[in-house]
């Protein structure tokens, strides 16, 4: 009998299989005496299409939303079905008696492996290796302490709680957007809040208004100053005559210092990389986009086993890496960072402390950090050794001490008008050593003879013309961080509180989102900027504040982490998940929204069903008596429905079903302008005859307008 080996990759199965031993070559698996190791590509199993579930589901008509499946069927992914035949016929071999779970360590890795288990029906008993590195020792030390399978259920129970609800938000989300605007629409749990996220900072910079103002800037003999107001504390003057007036005023008169404030500052070194930080830094020291920052850290793992796994949302080490951090900072040494680690390498005892080691806050995964293995940094690309030295340097500063420095604050009264400065004194450089190549000391020469009453003139003073600006527009690294802290797009500050560490997406997957929502054209690469599309501006416009909130994506992203740990059970997420999906159909079928995006040319395999309509006024709004009643592409609307207006007539309901009839712009005209109107060829649901009957408008308990009828004539 032999136990079976599932990797996540061919690549992760070879280098276990050095380890097992199984050398001998198989279509799509290793084995040995002992093992048989096989691997995944990605996902070899996916959710089924809506159209496996009903034949009409092939075509998007949006009477059939939402599609929510009472079981969510599993299926083949028809790019990689040949390893999946392979894989399968492994797990049903009467040779096999035990399954080792070897994909990735973490949620999808976890999914990939149970969604193969529980299509092929498999019973056998599985075990999980769960390791943080890939080196031959981490490997080794896996085998030796494998864990039951069914330990790690919380986990899949979350990753199937993801998958799900992305196919349902997706899938109904989608297909009602599109029908409904006619153009083809991607909607997504995750990646319409990042979407929004970018939006709304782009609309702030598209409204904003630069204001003109100007600064006073004051030379003295060993110090720069900025006029200020000390009341307002504000150094903006609304005119160039004010300036010019205090420039005049100040020039090549004394001053006397008022006030010498000078305090300690205490800089710790910064945290070990999770990925999202490891991602942040490479877009702004090298502009690396943050799937190429993971696709260069994955390769670093895998293939040159040169740092341990990158996709971690933790910044700490566990307690049993503390033996081997002695030797890591020597095996760093030997490649090229002795200038750095010679000091650490001679201490006794490495100054450990919570900020480094915290079992607590290591979740699967500890910080990335060097692997043993040592490497030849000359060997590597130059992405790879630009992302490498990021972590290597990280790694050996945590160990460093804190950069400390006085921060100098000075005003300086010149004629009765005030000068701030603010400068810094260094003490002690501390951990910034190790990145003193790039970065400038503080200038703060003869500042230490300065203190209050020290007298010095304005040896020059300048007028600054500058202006108001807009925030700056988000790039990858500024976007992974609004993506990282839902929690600061709230406005209710206990429930922001709530949502801290609660983001949007997960480390793993944000690359992913962000890549998407480019490729999806709402989202455009300007340099290192990333700037809304009008595509995306639209979809933002006419989306509910639910879909594409931030806040209820970082609450589901919270509930997830709950699942994983064993405290939510996952039936109850998901039923929020149900509520949301009807949620999303209903609200598409009420909204309004006079918006028009690019026309969808239609294509094989099914989509938005194409409608043109003239959009020409009906007449004046029966509600509020101030707007026009437009023509929509599914009901008649009122032109000032941003402003309150609840009137709306939908052009096939229930009602209109029962009689066979659909409201059409002539009934409408009629209806807005008499209250009532007769309809010529209603069919009578009782026997199919034909019948004239009337109508008349009717207000709905919910605020909305309609229509019922009143009587055959």
């Amino acid at each position: 009998m032999k136990k079976l080996v599932i990797a996540e990759k061919p690549s992760v199965a070879k280098d276990i299989a050095k380890v097992l031993n199984c050398k001998i070559r198989n279509d799509g698996y290793l084995e040995g005496d002992k093992y048989i190791i096989t691997w995944a590509i990605g996902h070899l199993v996916i959710l089924s299409d809506p159209g496996e579930y009903d034949i009409k589901y092939k075509k998007w008509i949006l009477k059939d939303l939402p599609i929510i499946p009472e079981n969510m069927k599993l299926k083949p992914n028809t790019k990689t079905y040949k390893q999946y035949q392979v894989v399968n016929k492994l797990l049903k071999n009467s040779q096999i008696d035990e399954v080792i779970c070897a994909t990735d360590a973490g949620r999808e890795g976890e999914l990939i492996f149970r969604y193969i288990y529980e299509l092929s029906k498999c019973k056998k008993p599985f075990k999980r290796l769960w390791i943080s590195s890939l080196t031959s020792d981490a490997i080794k030390e896996g085998f030796s302490n494998l864990k039951d399978g069914k330990e790690y259920d919380p986990l899949y129970y979350s990753a199937k709680c993801r998958s799900e609800s992305d196919w349902l938000v997706g899938i109904n989300g989608s297909r009602a957007y599109s029908i409904k605007y006619n153009s083809l629409l991607s909607i997504g749990r995750v990646q319409t809040p990042t979407l929004k996220i970018i939006v709304d900072r782009d609309l702030d910079i598209d409204n904003f208004k630069p204001v003109d103002y100007w600064e006073v800037k004051a030379e003295f003999n060993e110090y720069n100053g900025t006029w200020i107001d000390l009341k307002t504390k504000e150094s903006k003057i609304d005119t160039a005559v004010k300036a010019e007036a205090i420039k005049n005023k100040v020039l090549g008169k004394e001053g006397k210092v008022t006030e010498f404030n000078r305090k300690k500052v205490v800089k710790k070194p910064p945290l070990l990389y999770d990925l999202t930080e490891l991602q942040r830094d490479s877009n702004k020291k090298y502009g690396y986009t943050a799937k190429k920052t993971l696709d260069i850290a994955q390769n670093l793992y895998e293939r040159k086993k040169a740092i341990t796994y990158p996709r971690t949302d933790s910044s700490y080490l566990s307690k049993d890496l503390i033996p081997k951090l002695k030797n890591l900072i020597k095996k760093v040494g030997f490649e090229g960072y002795k200038k750095y680690s010679a000091k650490l390498e001679k201490v006794d005892k490495l100054p450990i402390n919570s900020r480094i080691i915290n079992d607590n806050k290591v979740s699967d995964h500890h910080a990335i950090i060097p692997t043993e293995k040592k490497v030849n940094i000359d060997k590597f690309s130059i992405e790879e050794r630009n992302v490498y030295d990021l972590i290597v340097r990280r790694f050996l500063a945590v160990f460093y001490e804190n950069y400390e420095y006085f921060s100098i604050n000075i005003i300086t009264n010149v004629e009765d008008e005030n000068f701030k400065s603010n400068e810094q004194q260094v003490i002690n450089e501390g951990w910034r050593i190790i990145y003193k190549d790039n970065e400038k000391s503080p200038n703060t020469t003869g500042l230490p003879t300065i203190k209050k009453g020290y007298k010095s003139f304005v040896n020059n003073a300048e007028v600054e013309k500058k202006q108001t600006r807009p925030p700056d527009r988000y790039n990858e690294a500024s976007l992974l961080s609004s993506m990282e802290h839902a929690g600061k797009f709230i406005d209710n500050d206990e429930l922001s509180e709530q949502l801290k560490g609660s983001g949007i997406g997960t480390p793993a997957t944000r690359a992913a989102i962000i890549e998407r929502i480019i490729n999806v054209g709402y989202v455009k690469r300007v340099g290192k900027k990333l700037i809304s599309t009008d595509k995306g501006k639209k979809l933002i416009a006419v989306a509910s504040d639910e879909l594409a909130s931030p806040e209820l994506t970082g609450k589901w992203e919270k509930a997830l982490d709950k699942i994983a740990k064993g405290n939510l059970h996952p039936q109850k997420f998901m039923a929020g998940i149900y509520r949301f999906t009807k949620f999303i159909v209903e609200d598409v079928i009420q909204n309004t929204d006079k918006v028009v995006f690019e026309p969808y040319n239609k294509k094989k395999g099914g989509g938005p069903n194409k409608s043109n309509y003239d959009n020409k006024p009906l007449g004046i709004c029966p509600a509020c008596k101030v707007g026009k009643v437009m023509e929509g592409r599914k009901n008649f609307y009122c032109s000032d429905y941003k402003k309150g207006c609840s009137f709306g007539l939908f052009k096939e309901d229930i009602l209109m079903k029962k009689f066979k009839k659909k409201m059409t712009k002539t009934t409408v005209s009629k209806l807005i302008k008499n209250k009532s109107v007769i309809v010529k060829g209603m069919v009578s649901p009782k026997n199919n005859n034909k019948f004239d009957g009337t109508i008349r408008l009717k207000k709905s308990k919910n605020g909305y307008w309609g229509w019922e009828f009143v009587s055959e004539d």
